[in-house]
């Protein structure tokens, strides 16, 4: 987690952060009225495509530009509220878990990230890391949403998993379309971009990546084992993410 520290005294990944954040916002913004799921809560997001590409491709600027942008999109969308707070957390996790995972999560890391659309390994991890990603920050935002008393935890937690798993999933196009724009000629690529002291080498990433996927799949699917209380299901569950994100 070094590394989403000391980015801020990198000029370059400061204005990536910006840039994620605003392309980030404007899809919210595009389209935040277009099909609502739950009014003023969430709708189809179609800028989902964003943050795993983001995260991949441009690190920590990529998790910050997304909780940045998201919560722009609410501001400017008409749906700032209290769990706006939980928005930030669980998009930041949305662009941080991706690029974290993809080096820490055995056995399905690698040592470092290049994308290749010809090695059917990366795509596997890419689904993987997707589905992980999307249902951290589903759980995050749902248990605290509930715990507002707006919508139920185990209503919500499905609603976001699906949506942003799907824009995930879709947001593989756009990282094949332009990695290899963003690495080998624009050099934009965040682990070329920030110096390797500064990116940080967690002793216990795969440990914190495993405590991250275990406590999500919990806090979705923990429902249909037993009749855990949301208490137990959601705020356990978001408790082991943040930990475990915090190893990684």
């Amino acid at each position: 987690m070094k590394g989403i520290f000391t980015m801020w005294k990198n000029t370059r990944m400061i204005i990536l952060t910006a840039v994620c954040a605003a392309i980030y916002s404007a899809a919210l913004l595009a389209f935040k009225t277009a099909i609502p799921l739950i009014p003023g809560i969430t709708e189809v997001r179609v800028g989902n495509i964003f943050p795993m590409p983001f995260g991949l491709m441009f690190g920590p600027a990529g998790a910050w530009g997304s909780a940045i942008g998201n919560l722009i999109g609410d501001i400017f969308g008409g749906t700032l509220t209290p769990s706006s707070l939980a928005g930030f957390v669980g998009n930041f996790l949305l662009g941080y878990l991706p690029y974290t995972l993809w080096t820490n999560l055995v056995p399905f890391h690698h040592k470092t990230f290049r994308w290749e659309a010809g090695a059917w390994l990366n795509w596997v991890a890419y689904f993987i890391i997707a589905f992980i990603s999307s249902t951290a920050c589903a759980v995050v935002i749902s248990i605290f949403v509930d715990f507002m008393g707006v919508v139920p935890y185990k209503v919500l937690v499905k609603i976001i998993t699906l949506n942003n798993t799907l824009g995930s999933f879709i947001g593989v196009i756009l990282l094949t379309s332009v990695f290899k724009l963003v690495k080998d000629h624009l050099q934009l690529y965040w682990g070329d971009v920030m110096e390797e002291a500064d990116q940080g080498k967690p002793i216990a990433g795969p440990l914190g990546a495993w405590l991250v996927t275990i406590a999500s799949l919990f806090g979705l699917f923990g429902g249909l084992l037993a009749d855990f209380q949301v208490g137990i299901l959601g705020w356990i569950s978001t408790a082991a993410i943040l930990i475990g994100s915090f190893l990684l």
